[in-house]
């Protein structure tokens, strides 16, 4: 099949904020909360050098300040960030306590994020204090971090489930004590891509970049980053980063997926964030592999399933061009190549597209009779027939062709 010319993008053009949208990957720590999942120090390294090379701004950490085990993957990214080997920002995961901060600051991070809850339900139900002790407690670790010149990220954990008067009192303070960001924590998957839109757009008015760290508890975590991004365009003076993971794995339903963030915004916004995105399905599969799990055939833009087609209809518009049913070709994300597939739904030119891969030519004669064969197969399979029970068929077929001829 002949290759596609370049895919129409959206009618949506904010290309000119390209440089204005950064990706924080948070695979190393949220990802690997993952119920089940559990990263070697070896993994973790591969894992950073891979987000590096494909153009990852920033990797979080996870939690340097633990002792032992933990910490010597941390100094082994620090060294290659020193020996040029890793372009890409290293944070350190904290809760606002200075000891945990000063372990950062001594292993060598050039950045870190302190989080803090926010919403009601936290401060009382899980800090057991107020309000101002809250905001208290944060600027003066914020203001602590950036005595040693660190860039700071300020997290409000929960803050969608946040009274959003309280955590515009809490982007003010943060600013003021010198955060280079606030980190907006969709924590519990909660809100809406268009009250997103909406509290975010206040946050940039304070003056401060702002970052979406989302959940996908509501199957929301893509479309609520792509929902900051847009709040963002009216603020050419403000940055706005995307806290992803690779796979989306993270707690519960997961995080914001990389390859499904950086996609989005290159097809829906013209956002190209210049990612060797042609690494996405090789990134995403070591990742899979080093969590026990696997990429699902119908997964956003790595799963197979995304470059196959089945119907009549969609798989003769594909053979045509495949810009009729896809928006993007496979090598754009690593995939190896598109399939057409033989099922009870395929059409003629399915038919004679698959054969043709098979080295076998169908007449326009045949080919809507082995179409009526190949439908009753696939019913009585519950499949779609393989290639080799497809040649099976054919054979069979061309035998009965001919005697009836």
């Amino acid at each position: 099949m002949a290759k596609s010319k370049k895919m129409q993008r959206s009618s949506v053009d904010l290309s000119k904020m390209a440089k204005r949208v950064k990706i924080g990957d948070t695979t190393l720590r949220d990802g690997e909360q993952t119920y089940g999942i559990v990263f070697s120090n070896r993994e973790k390294i591969t894992i950073a050098q891979y987000l590096n090379d494909m153009g990852v701004d920033m990797i979080e950490l996870g939690f340097p300040s633990q002792q032992g085990y933990e910490r010597q993957y941390v100094k082994e990214l620090i060294r290659r960030k020193k020996s040029g080997m890793i372009k890409s920002h290293l944070m350190g995961w904290h809760r606002p306590v200075l000891h945990e901060i000063k372990d950062s600051i001594d292993l060598g991070v050039d950045s870190v994020c302190i989080s803090m809850p926010t919403s009601d339900i936290m401060i009382k139900k899980k800090l057991h204090k107020e309000k101002s002790w809250v905001i208290e407690t944060e600027v003066k670790a914020v203001k602590y971090a950036k005595q040693f010149g660190l860039y700071v990220s300020a997290n409000a954990e929960d803050a969608s489930r946040s009274d959003h008067e309280f955590v515009k009192e809490y982007v003010h303070a943060i600013k003021e004590a010198g955060a280079d960001r606030f980190r907006f924590c969709d924590t519990l998957g909660f809100i809406d891509p268009f009250e997103t839109h909406r509290r975010i757009k206040d946050y940039l008015k304070i003056g401060i970049d702002v970052e979406m760290h989302t959940h996908d508890d509501l199957g929301m975590a893509v479309a609520n980053s792509i929902a900051g991004v847009r709040a963002a365009e009216e603020f050419p003076d403000r940055t706005i980063w995307i806290a992803t993971t690779v796979n989306g794995f993270g707690e519960r339903a997961g995080n914001a997926a990389l390859e499904e963030v950086v996609m989005a915004l290159k097809i829906s916004l013209n956002i190209d964030l210049g990612y060797k995105t042609e690494m996405f399905r090789e990134v995403c599969e070591y990742v899979a592999k080093a969590a026990g799990r696997y990429i699902p055939e119908w997964k956003p833009i790595v799963g197979e399933n995304i470059f196959r087609h089945t119907s009549g209809i969609h798989a003769d518009g594909v053979v045509k061009d495949p810009e009729n049913y896809e928006i993007m070709l496979p090598e754009d994300v690593g995939l190896k190549e598109r399939k057409i597939g033989v099922s009870k739904h395929s059409g003629t030119a399915a038919v004679v597209h698959k054969y043709e891969t098979l080295g076998i030519k169908i007449s326009e004669e045949e080919a809507p009779l082995l179409l009526a064969e190949l439908r009753d197969e696939a019913v009585e399979l519950k499949r779609m027939p393989d290639d080799k029970e497809l040649t099976d068929i054919y054979r069979e077929f061309k035998e009965t062709f001919i005697t009836k001829r």
